[in-house]
């Protein structure tokens, strides 16, 4: 396994990221089997874990921290704050008063009194940004966070928490995590050129495009896998189905599968990092540690471009984040009595 700088952090973390969201009852219920993977994916040199306390309500952490015992050394280890841990409406968000209790139960579980890398899991447009990093800055004064990043932030929100941190003399992002796929590429537009401005490490989530791009879904063909059950409307997305077709020969013709292709072209981007894989299975993670040594010539990624043309995404990733003014209606619709011109 090669390495890669973590942005400017000094870091070296593997261009495969495990991730965790898959092991609990969202996925692997199976602790011990679970183990297993996590210590599969170490002993292949994968060095860069990431997890979240929402991750199954905790049992994600939990499940990691049996993993590392005694291997916590030689771990980079992530974990996300941010989703709700309960019914309190105080107990998610990015708040100083919700951060600070969110990490600590996360080391808890972790079993760690720190973590490598803290990231917020999504905006929080109802609070100040500065109450986020100043709060954030003291986790890491006090040793527990050794940097701190962000997830699925829009390219205009991590430009102002950069200008925050500097005019305040904060610590400041050093990552980013976007959803990166081939039939996600809105990103390669703004975020990924920002965080190369900035010296920020991109760890891109979903790269298989939350399994369409495993070649098991297939346009008229029904879908029986674990993730169908979950009722992802972007498993069904006639758009994304008519691409996949389309990527199967350019995986066919350059001898591989659809998911090496898939991996490969999202660590081919000189402002990524790491691509999170999130296996289930034994036998998931087998299929993507084959897939290590894969690279795509230009040939393969001109066609690619072919098929989905860069900075564009073919319909949605389910679990994307919708900021605010696209996803509520009263925020780009102007009330009926002013809406017409004359």
């Amino acid at each position: 396994m090669k390495y890669r700088t973590l942005g400017r952090t000094g870091i070296k973390v593997s261009p495969y990221c495990l991730g965790a969201m898959m092991f609990g009852a969202l996925g692997n219920p199976d602790h011990e089997d679970s183990v297993r993977v996590i210590h599969k994916a170490l002993d292949a040199g994968v060095n860069f874990v990431d997890t979240a306390d929402a991750y199954s309500r905790g049992e994600s952490e939990d499940i990691v921290g049996k993993a590392l015992k005694g291997r916590r050394d030689n771990v980079v280890l992530a974990t996300k704050a941010h989703l709700p841990m309960g019914e309190d409406p105080n107990q998610q968000g990015n708040s100083r008063r919700w951060l600070t209790r969110a990490l600590e139960d996360s080391l808890r579980r972790l079993g760690t009194d720190h973590v490598d890398l803290f990231q917020i899991h999504r905006p929080a447009p109802d609070t100040d940004v500065e109450e986020t990093l100043s709060a954030l800055t003291d986790m890491m004064r006090a040793g527990k966070v050794r940097a701190i990043g962000t997830s699925s932030f829009p390219a205009s929100d991590i430009v102002e928490a950069q200008w925050v941190a500097e005019r305040r003399g904060l610590q400041r992002f050093r990552t980013d995590q976007p959803t990166y796929s081939i039939l996600n590429r809105g990103v390669e537009r703004e975020v990924l050129p920002v965080c190369e401005r900035y010296g920020m490490g991109a760890l891109v989530y979903s790269p298989l495009a939350g399994g369409l791009l495993t070649g098991r879904y297939r346009k008229g063909r029904p879908n029986d896998t674990h993730r169908a059950g979950f009722g992802f409307k972007h498993l069904s997305d006639e758009r994304r189905l008519d691409a996949v077709e389309q990527l199967i020969p350019v995986a066919h013709d350059a001898g591989m599968s659809l998911t090496h292709l898939a991996t490969a072209f999202a660590i081919s981007h000189p402002g990524v990092t790491s691509a999170i894989i999130g296996p289930r299975t034994m036998d998931h993670l087998d299929d993507l540690l084959a897939g290590a040594g894969t690279r795509l010539s230009d040939d393969i990624l001109d066609r690619i471009d072919a098929v989905v043309a860069p900075g564009t995404d073919v319909g949605t990733l389910d679990m994307a984040y919708a900021p605010p003014a696209v996803g509520q209606a009263r925020l780009r619709r102007r009330p009926a009595d002013e809406r017409a011109a004359a």
